[in-house]
This record gives structure tokens, C-alpha cells and sequence, in this order.
């Protein structure tokens, strides 16, 4: 099969790219002019230039494609560059359903975010929300993933974590740390999104993706401690209502490592039913516990 990838210079998209040329489809992957060699050379995927906020780029590329698979996210807004939200995930989802439907390309694979919802407290949920609106209007032969947080190799949130409880003697927290999160491994996400492909009755579902087990923010950090060979991570647990502030008045630089949506979202946790995934894909899900010494290549 040819599939049309965007978003595939991404943390997801090189390893959906990689599954898919394992697979044997062909692969066409959408990337910005510029970004060519973050790719790695392979027979069975071309690229081709082009930005999913430009829809005179998408057409060409998706000639020929029997299947779309969207990829392209942001977890944080650059308003002065023109990266928001709103122009990222739904008009740039727009933009492709309707280069879609334009080229005859059918069927439609889109990645969106456990937590996706009409009133969720972030900005990024909301426009998650209404590009699956978007999505389900469509048309197209759609299905929907919402993976909670990912983890594997490359991941910037568990880089960051792991250096600071490698490094620092003492690992501040945010809150009382029970908040709780349920991490799926990048792997499982990408075979998903390949599996989907030759999977009909997934056709028009929604999947959330999560990890086989959930973990007090204080466990994953932990876990963490214990692949890296600390016997024990000492934790400094901060006010949310001291941090609040200074996170409002810290993200407005880019060098500030959270912004307030992400604050937001981390406190409300992120964990899921995952049994319709594993069971309509044959997936056994891994753990965090699992995964994280493979992650740290440990």
C-alpha cells in the first residue's frame, strides 16, 4: 500500500515511518523544506516537501496514496511564528481531509491525544477535540487514536526526567506527585497505526492507547531512579499554588521547560482504558516498569 505520512520528522513519525518500510508499504512522508535530512535514506519512502498549514503543498504528494496517516502536533504555541493550536491541529487536519477526499485517498488514520474533549481545560485539548470533529465530517474511512503520554527513545518529557534524576540531588515535583499517569511505549503506537491498515473494523473507532499499568507521578520518577541504578530519588514537592504564578510569568520563553496548559494537564493525570486497543489489535501493552530500562538503554 502507499501511504501519505505527515508529521514524519517527528518523535511518532520516524518510527511509523520505520514499521511501515518494515511492513513493505511504500511510503510518501510530508516534510518542510529544510528538514530533509532529519529523515534517514530508504528505499521505500519519498519525500516530499510540503506543510500541512499549506494546502497547495498536500495534493500532489497524496497522488496515488491509498491511505493518510496524520501525524503533525505541537504541545506548545509559538504565536509570534505562527505555530498555534488552532493552526496546527485543526486547520492543518482540515487541510489534509481535504487534500484527502481531493485525491481519492480514503482511508484516514489521525493522531490525537487522551484527553481530547469539547471542554477540557487546555487550549491543546479543545483543538484536539475539534480536529476529531473534523475528522468524523469527513467523509473518509477515519480512526482515531488518543495515546496518553509516550514513551521510548528520543521522548523529550522522559529525557528531560531521567537527566534530572540522574543529575540533580534532589528532584523538585509539582503538588504531592499522586497525580497519575499511564505511559504507552512509542512502538505500540506506531504498530497500531500500521496494524489499522489491514484492520476494517477499525474503521470509525476511537482507541485509546495507554500503558498495561498507571503510576503516581512519584512512581515514575522512581522507576526512573531504578533503571538509571539509583536506589533511592529524593524528591523536593513544590506548592501548586506557589507555581502556578511563575510558571504564567516563565512561559513566555521558549527555554522554560512547561507552560501553564501543560501544568494544567499534568495535574489532572492521564490514564485510560486501554482493553478495546489490546483487544482489537492483539496488543499486549507494555508497562512503564517495563519499558523504561529498554527507554534509558540501561
Amino acid at each position: 500500500m502507499q501511504v501519505f505520512v505527515t508529521g514524519s520528522t517527528g518523535f511518532v513519525g520516524g518510527e511509523v515511518l520505520r514499521q511501515l518500510a518494515a511492513a513493505g508499504h511504500q511510503v510518501v512522508a510530508l516534510v518542510r523544506p529544510g528538514s530533509e535530512g532529519k529523515l534517514e535514506k530508504h528505499p521505500d519512502i519519498r519525500i516530499h516537501p510540503g506543510d500541512v498549514t499549506d494546502p497547495g503543498s498536500l495534493p500532489e504528494g497524496m497522488r496515488g496514496c491509498e491511505a493518510v496517516i496524520h501525524l503533525v502536533g505541537i504541545i506548545r504555541e509559538f504565536p509570534d511564528k505562527g505555530v498555534t493550536f488552532e493552526r496546527l491541529h485543526v486547520q492543518g487536519t482540515e487541510n489534509v481531509l481535504r487534500a484527502a477526499a481531493a485525491s481519492g485517498t480514503g482511508r484516514y488514520l489521525h493522531m490525537s491525544a487522551n484527553g481530547a474533549r469539547a471542554d477540557g481545560y487546555s487550549e491543546y485539548e479543545r483543538t484536539k477535540w475539534r480536529a476529531e470533529q473534523a475528522v468524523g465530517d469527513s467523509g473518509l474511512e477515519w480512526t482515531i487514536f488518543r495515546p496518553s503520554l509516550i514513551f521510548g527513545p528520543g521522548s523529550d518529557l522522559f529525557s528531560m526526567l531521567s537527566k534530572m534524576v540522574r543529575l540533580a540531588p534532589v528532584v523538585p515535583v509539582i503538588g504531592d506527585g499522586r497525580y497519575r499517569l499511564q505511559p504507552v511505549a512509542l512502538e505500540q503506537v506506531a504498530e497500531s497505526f500500521v496494524r489499522a491498515l489491514s484492520l476494517p473494523e477499525t474503521v470509525g473507532r476511537i482507541f485509546h492507547l495507554c500503558g498495561s499499568e498507571d503510576y503516581a507521578y512519584n512512581e515514575i520518577l522512581d522507576l526512573i531512579g531504578k533503571a538509571l541504578g539509583k536506589d533511592k530519588v529524593r524528591k523536593i514537592h513544590q506548592p501548586v499554588s506557589l507555581v502556578k504564578p511563575v510558571v504564567r510569568v516563565m512561559e513566555q520563553f521558549s527555554a522554560f521547560p512547561i507552560t501553564s496548559g501543560q501544568l494544567t494537564m499534568l495535574l489532572e493525570g492521564n490514564i485510560c482504558d486501554r482493553g478495546p486497543w489490546a483487544d482489537t489489535f492483539g496488543i499486549e501493552p507494555i508497562s512503564f516498569a517495563q519499558g523504561v530500562k529498554n527507554c534509558l538503554g540501561q
